[in-house]
């Protein structure tokens, strides 16, 4: 059933249906999360940055258990997903989506390399102290190899080392290219913007970090392990600069916008000051930007540490990760709510349960972390700096 938006002003009737619903807001949210948290795992393993090696393989778990789940707000929302092969099969090559198929796969196939490297030697430990059912899962995860000898632990470095190097470029390109996609949309004037691919790669990195913080600081209460300061901090720190970055970043695209004079501006400025006054300023970027910067800033400046580091860490992932997840839905549903004449606003009307509703979207905010949960009990990623747990 399609639903119509109730809408103010002078729109055409074929504007009065918003066709990019919450899962095409779920869909860059999560692929922000891939990229974000793989770029983590790649300050250690490319970067030797040892106060991230405490979370570095958990990094990678996180960033392969969301890649996984990607794809799928697209398939629910175009239905049909048998003919989703049809995009690689007969692409259109000068399509950007056509080309998404092409991106997630690569990407996805790196994924599961690099993890199979950095867990290879720990799993055939595990298959050499265990038996039965659980000797025969691990010994076919290793492709039946036994070999712990320095040298192949020397080629699973070099190999791990050339595949992070590599997903670099992929895991950023894979979030850039969405922005790209928005960007180059002349139609709608909140997207048109040559700096939305790198807002959204830099926000992308922000939410992939404050991703890990939040996942670090409950796995170690959960497991009843101390946490690390010095990685905690350095994640803190992190996110703190990113994060300052891409309030930077934010705040130009919207004087560029407004400076520029287009035509339709004051369309956008009524859209701003009014519906969307307390999502973009007051939530996404207050609460969910400013607050972070100036609580994390006062951490580092004072050197807190401690359970009260910890929380206040904490706190400023969490609202970081919903400023994120607000931009996405400023972005996406913000750029359908103003008409194509500029002359018109639309309000979006999201449907608790279907295929395309809030039910829907919190499913597949939920399912990555459910095969984490799987991925973390079959292959443990804690590693302290002094070495293996």
């Amino acid at each position: 059933m399609i639903e119509v938006a109730p809408y103010t002003g002078y729109v055409y009737p074929n504007e009065t249906i918003i066709p990019w619903g919450v899962l095409i807001v779920i869909y860059p949210y999560l692929t922000g999360l891939v990229a974000g948290a793989f770029t983590v795992s790649s300050f250690y393993h490319v970067f030797g940055m040892q106060q991230f090696k405490p979370v570095a393989r958990l990094a990678l778990l996180t960033s392969l258990s969301v890649m996984l789940f990607v794809p799928a707000p697209l398939l629910l929302h175009l239905g049909h997903a048998e003919r989703s092969y049809l995009s690689m099969v007969t692409p259109h090559l000068t399509s950007a989506f056509a080309m998404f198929g092409f991106f997630a796969a690569f990407y996805t196939i790196l994924l599961i390399l690099e993890v199979w490297f950095v867990f290879r030697a720990d799993n055939v430990e595990r298959a050499n102290n265990s038996t039965g059912l659980t000797r025969t899962f691990y010994r076919a995860i290793t492709l039946w190899s036994d070999d712990l000898s320095p040298r192949a632990r020397v080629i699973d470095g070099k190999w791990l080392l050339t595949l992070a190097i590599v997903g670099i470029p992929s895991a950023h390109g894979l979030h850039g290219y969405i922005g790209f996609v928005y960007g180059s949309l002349k139609a709608r004037q909140w997207w048109e913007s040559d700096l939305m691919p790198i807002i959204f790669l830099f926000s992308a990195i922000v939410s992939g970090i404050a991703l890990l913080m939040v996942l670090y600081v409950i796995t170690s209460k959960l497991r009843r392990v101390k946490i690390d300061h010095d990685c905690l901090k350095g994640l803190t720190m992190a996110l703190w600069g990113f994060l300052m970055f891409t309030v930077v970043l934010e705040g130009l695209e919207f004087a560029n916008l407004v400076y520029k004079g287009k035509e339709g501006v004051d369309m956008i400025m009524t859209y701003v000051q009014g519906p969307l006054f307390w999502r973009y300023f007051v939530l996404q970027f207050g609460l969910g930007a400013l607050v972070p910067v100036f609580l994390m800033g006062i951490m580092i400046a004072i050197n807190l540490r401690g359970r009260a580091f910890m929380i206040g860490s904490t706190i400023s992932a969490l609202l970081v990760l919903m400023n994120v997840l607000l931009m996405r839905w400023n972005v996406v549903i913000g750029g359908q709510e103003i008409s194509k004449t500029g002359k018109g606003l639309l309000t979006y009307p999201m449907a608790m349960f279907g295929h395309e509703s809030l039910f829907s979207a919190l499913v597949l905010l939920i399912a990555p972390f459910i095969l984490l949960w799987i991925l973390i009990r079959l292959f443990p990623p804690w590693v302290e700096r002094s070495g293996t747990e």
